[in-house]
């Protein structure tokens, strides 16, 4: 915990952001704990000058821009030897306490290798609940958030790399960041599930926040991302040999008909993100899941017991199946299968597209099709269930608020207002 912080910023053009970035850094981080590394990819709007004459800063100076992996690179090897290691984007805003609460976390046991911050932005999962006007209001609402508690550390699969404390040892033992995602996006996927490998902990601090303006770079050309976003995915998938889509595979819409369970399987369990935040959720409840894909399973089995098919697992509350009706072949088979590893009285809570959705007759009268998926509407639902013995049949139902040129459709059958159902259904 006395360790001092590395704090690796990459700079490229947008010398306001970055001159708003450091000044917060120097005005809400304790003096003598951490040193300011400043790697600029060749910028051309004055930042040079500016880094120039700032004197507490290490700077280095490329020609050209090196992109976002080989640029922190750099600055982890100029970095003092002892120090931990932040990676830290030149479009964001600290306050109150943000290091000091990270450091706590990373230190509170050594299993965790890595932390991360959360920020005004919901990717990852990782945003705020509240909301602000100006920065005076934003640092007032941080301040009040940013209490050190352990009950608002949550474990992840992946931590996004725009603010992202490593210990020293963890860097040591895996290595640099993978410059073969130059110029960016996805090594922080790629940083994440390395670390994992090696046997710690990513933790997200929902005690730690900051401001961040996102996609200050090449972000916002998109004829230049899309290129290197397809570039990356491809490359993560010959490594890992499972695409990134992995990340975002929580079973969201099935939450609001959650409870705490006491036993819990999660169905298609993939690498272990739902699992993580049914974890942080339900941290009574005993978390389990299948997984058949064994490359997935390997990363899933770090967080939990996952078995390799459903024959396999126990009997089981609550039962979260995702949207697995509109692929599996033999529903009928599936859901008598299912029956087995449900205790008595427990539920299975799935997702499903309503066939009968104003969207999808409207794609349809466009002569789209609905592709392989299996379809259904809410009562053939509800049919299918019934007929394998299930019972008290609960919806919760989605829906755009979107106008329309059906709004007369939607009048006389109001079941295609809804886009989405969630369902829970007792054994």
């Amino acid at each position: 915990m006395d360790k001092k912080t590395s704090i690796i910023l990459l700079t490229y053009n947008h010398l306001e952001l970055t001159k708003d970035c450091i000044e917060s850094i120097r005005k809400y981080t304790k003096k003598g704990t951490y040193e300011i590394i400043v790697v600029d990819n060749a910028s051309t709007d004055g930042t040079k000058d500016y880094l120039q004459k700032q004197k507490d800063l290490k700077v280095i100076y490329n020609e050209e821009n090196r992109g976002f992996p080989t640029g922190c690179n750099q600055g982890i090897q100029i970095s003092s030897k002892k120090n931990d290691l932040l990676l830290l984007n030149n479009d964001t805003i600290v306050t109150t306490n943000w290091l000091l609460n990270l450091k706590t976390c990373l230190y509170s046991d050594s299993s965790i290798g890595a932390v991360g911050a959360v920020s005004n932005h919901n990717e990852n999962n990782s945003g705020v609940s509240f909301t602000y006007n100006d920065f005076n209001e934003m640092q007032k609402k941080a301040k009040e958030n940013n209490i050190s508690n352990p009950e608002k550390w949550e474990e992840k699969a992946f931590l996004i790399g725009f603010c992202l404390l490593i210990k020293r040892e963890v860097i040591e033992k895996i290595g640099l960041l993978d410059e073969n995602y130059t110029p960016g996006y996805i090594e922080d996927n790629d940083l994440s599930l390395r670390i994992i490998k090696s046997g710690y902990r990513l933790m997200l601090c929902h005690d730690a926040f900051i401001h961040h303006y996102l996609g200050s770079s090449f972000r916002k050309d998109l004829n230049k991302f899309y290129p290197i976003l397809y570039k990356n995915r491809d490359y993560f998938y010959k490594k890992w040999h499972f695409d990134t889509f992995v990340f975002d595979e929580v079973k969201h819409l099935s939450y609001p008909l959650m409870e705490e369970y006491k036993t819990i399987l999660d169905l298609n369990a993939s690498i272990g993100v739902n699992l993580l935040e049914l974890k942080y959720r339900y941290k009574n409840s005993q978390i389990e899941g299948v997984e058949e894909n064994a490359f997935k399973r390997e990363m899933a089995g770090l967080f939990a017991n996952v078995y390799s098919h459903l024959n396999e697992a126990k009997s089981y509350d609550c039962i979260l199946i995702g949207t697995i009706l509109e692929t599996i072949k033999d529903p009928n088979s599936f859901l008598e299968e299912l029956k087995k590893h449900l205790n008595e009285g427990g539920v299975v809570i799935g997702e499903i597209e309503n066939a009968s959705s104003i969207f999808k007759i409207q794609a349809l009268l466009n002569g789209k099709s609905r592709g392989s998926k299996n379809s259904f509407t809410k009562q053939e639902l509800i049919d299918l269930f019934t007929l394998t013995g299930y019972k008290d049949f609960y919806f919760y139902s989605w829906y755009s608020t979107e106008e329309n040129n059906l709004n007369s459709i939607v009048e006389q059958y109001p079941e295609t207002k809804f886009t989405y159902y969630t369902f829970r259904i007792k054994k």
